[in-house]
């Protein structure tokens, strides 16, 4: 290490490395997201993040079957080199799945968890499987 900054990528036992995406720099959390080392060279060649699938067990790219992808502006690393963050602009719709701007859509209130934000799309529209 130089200075006591991690001057790598430190990936897991499993080849991953946590990915936070952000819109903008001082933006609300959109999503997290693991990577693998061809994820993170495809996002940083193509500017589009891209990620992989633990339970699908392969790579994928944000917004291929939505529409709704990640252009990337800036990618940085936390101090320690395990966490990778990605500064984005969200094309289309949402960043979530489930039809919402951010997978964060959920706030604690009153002891449970209450939806925070209105869905943007409709789930079973975007996905047709």
């Amino acid at each position: 290490m130089s200075g006591g900054v991690a001057p790598r990528v430190r990936f897991d036992s499993q080849g991953l490395v946590p990915a936070i995406v952000q819109e903008g720099l001082r933006g609300r959390i959109l999503m997290m997201a693991w990577m693998n080392r061809r994820a993170l060279s495809l996002t940083l060649k193509t500017g589009f993040a891209h990620f992989y699938s633990r339970s699908r067990g392969k790579l994928w790219k944000k917004g291929e079957e939505s529409g709704h992808v990640q252009e990337v502006r800036e990618v940085r690393l936390d101090c320690d080199g395990d966490v990778v963050l990605l500064i984005a602009h969200q094309r289309g719709g949402g960043a979530c799945h489930a039809g919402f701007r951010s997978c964060f859509f959920r706030r604690r209130r009153g002891g449970r968890w209450v939806v925070a934000d209105a869905r943007i799309f409709d789930p079973a529209r975007v996905y047709k499987r």
